[in-house]
């Protein structure tokens, strides 16, 4: 059978749209990072909020603009993600901040990256309408995700960070709906 790249992409668009749909509400999201190859470990706590982004809005046209394209509005979809984070074991702020996200056929525009703030694309797939892969390479460092959805109450995501073809910190994450 032969699948036209066209349907593939409008596969991909409807899947991102409901990903990011099933995603919107509030979250608190519990963390656990590895450093490789020791194992060392720092336990993180966040509240996450993530907001649909209809094509078109402002949001998006700005996230165009970042990267560049000659259309404002091709954007299909996105999200904005807000987030406070704290050390689990001693309660200090480690970080706070806001991220745009934006899809087009099968790349996921970002205003910054995990490691930079700058504009950064990652490829995405989807293995399952419930599992959203990412793959984003900057700095000569490579971020593999995945994000999955468990029911309606829960998110799982797990995180490689990987430099110069060795793998340097996975990120282990659970998070649980609040609103």
């Amino acid at each position: 059978m032969i699948v036209s790249s066209r349907s593939t992409t409008t596969t991909g668009e409807s899947l991102i749209s409901n990903f990011f749909h099933r995603s919107v509400g509030q979250w608190r999201s519990e963390r656990r990072y590895y450093t490789l190859p020791d194992g060392e470990t720092k336990e993180m706590v966040s509240n996450i909020t993530i907001r649909f982004l209809e094509q078109g809005c402002d949001e998006l046209a700005h996230l165009a603009d970042l990267h560049e394209l000659s259309d404002r509005h091709s954007m299909i979809c996105g999200a904005e993600v807000t987030w406070d984070s704290a050390d689990s074991v001693s309660g200090k702020k480690q970080s706070k901040g806001l991220t745009l996200f934006g899809a087009l056929g099968d790349v996921l525009y970002r205003d910054r990256g995990f490691a930079t703030s700058k504009p950064v694309t990652a490829e995405f797939y989807f293995p399952n309408p419930e599992t959203l892969c990412l793959r984003t390479e900057y700095k000569d460092s490579v971020f593999e995700e995945e994000l999955k959805l468990v029911g309606q109450q829960y998110r799982t995501r797990q995180t490689i960070i990987s430099r110069a073809g060795e793998q340097q910190m996975i990120g282990q994450y659970l998070e649980k709906r609040l609103a």
